[in-house]
């Protein structure tokens, strides 16, 4: 049986999403892995939507794993995944929130059905930083910034481009990517002042690729970068040296569109195909 997970975690104090081969390192992937295993019994290998660098939050992450029926027909589950919930609940550490455990339709796939990923990053230019009770989740830039330069910046990247000037190398990795939505919004408040957002979403991301977008953007905003920077970085054929990379701590992944069930099968073949099409491809 495939099961479908909808989780949340504070990625602070993990290394990542990916379990790290046999290392002991704390990563979001090993931590849940090791507790589906022990309430299941059974070894349990997770396929994840977007797999989070160091530091880096999620509000809306999906993955799935296959498993044995039987599995499931321990007397405190009885064959309906949906009681995992409250058995993780009181297992899994306070950062990690695993709040939907279901029977995944036929053909899905977490990571290659697939549609978009939609990330945030949250971030403060005031001189006295985030407010404590954020400091987790947003990031700091030291300078004041322009934001509609920001936005004339994000809005040249928008579309299918290869990202590779801001993806950091990835052995047989692609970093064509389908930039879909790149828009900054001023998010102050009276307690906030001089907080923006930044709403990306894209067919997939690569290796520090938002990051490096947001950095690039908060570059030409406080006037570091001429207004084409972001349009001169898409000509580029390696990995660009002159590209800032903002805090981990700023970025939230926070959702993730599929499509309707009769086309998952279909969208996560046609995604394999595209990803093995392409030079060095392999997700």
């Amino acid at each position: 049986m495939r099961i479908r997970l909808d989780l949340d975690y504070d990625g602070t104090d993990f290394h990542g999403w990916a379990r790290q081969g046999d290392s002991d390192l704390r990563t979001v992937q090993k931590v849940l892995e090791d507790n589906l295993s022990m309430v299941l019994r059974a070894p349990v290998d997770l396929t994840v939507a977007g797999r989070t660098d160091a530091g880096v939050h999620a509000a809306g992450q999906v993955a799935h794993f296959d498993i044995a029926q039987e599995a499931l027909q321990q007397r405190s589950i009885d064959g309906d995944p949906t009681k995992l919930v409250r058995r993780l609940s009181r297992l899994l550490p306070e950062d990690i929130r695993v709040h939907g455990v279901t029977y995944a339709p036929e053909g899905f796939d977490a990571r290659f059905s697939a549609l978009r990923r939609h990330y945030v990053y949250r971030i403060t230019t005031h001189p006295a930083g985030p407010l404590p009770t954020r400091v987790r989740d947003t990031a700091t830039w030291p300078k004041p910034v322009d934001i509609q330069a920001m936005q004339t910046a994000a809005d040249v990247l928008i579309g299918l481009h290869d990202f590779v000037a801001f993806c950091k190398a990835k052995p047989n990795a692609t970093t064509v990517r389908e930039l879909q939505e790149f828009t900054w919004h001023d998010v102050s408040t009276p307690t906030e002042p001089q907080l923006y957002e930044a709403h990306v979403v894209a067919d997939a991301f690569c290796w520090s690729m938002v990051r490096s977008l947001v950095g690039s953007c908060m570059a030409v905003g406080e006037g570091r970068r001429a207004g084409d920077f972001t349009a001169q970085l898409l000509t580029a054929s390696e990995r660009s040296p002159d590209v800032p990379v903002a805090p981990a701590k700023g970025l939230s992944l926070v959702g993730v569109d599929y499509p309707g069930d009769d086309q998952l099968l279909a969208r996560a073949e046609e995604t394999r195909a595209v990803r093995e099409a392409l030079p060095g491809a392999a997700g």
